[in-house]
């Protein structure tokens, strides 16, 4: 393998961490907003309900932020343990090259 196919995997997996990265805290910020909004909603049609309103948002809130994280540890994954480097070895050695 050449450096330039390692290096050229490397920026290819960058960038596709990088989008990975952005559609999970677009994912995020949309998934607390609705949260949110519909507690709000609620809590507006029902104010007697805003305890238990209040209580079930802090708890998906939590499931929700959990989500960045989970994709931060895999896109780390892929920058610092690349596995395409050593796949793209295996079938260079495969095809004989």
């Amino acid at each position: 393998m050449t450096p330039d196919l390692i290096a050229q995997i490397y920026g290819s997996t960058a960038i596709g961490v990088g989008v990975i990265l952005a559609a999970a805290g677009l994912g995020s910020a949309i998934g607390w907003g609705l949260i949110c909004a519909k507690t709000l909603e609620g809590i507006a049609r029902q104010p007697e309900m805003r305890p238990a309103l209040m209580t079930n948002m802090f708890i998906f809130a939590g499931l929700m932020e959990s989500f960045p994280f989970i994709i931060l540890a895999f896109a780390m994954w892929f920058l610092f343990a690349n596995p395409f480097v050593d796949a793209m070895g295996a079938a260079i050695t495969a095809m004989g090259g």
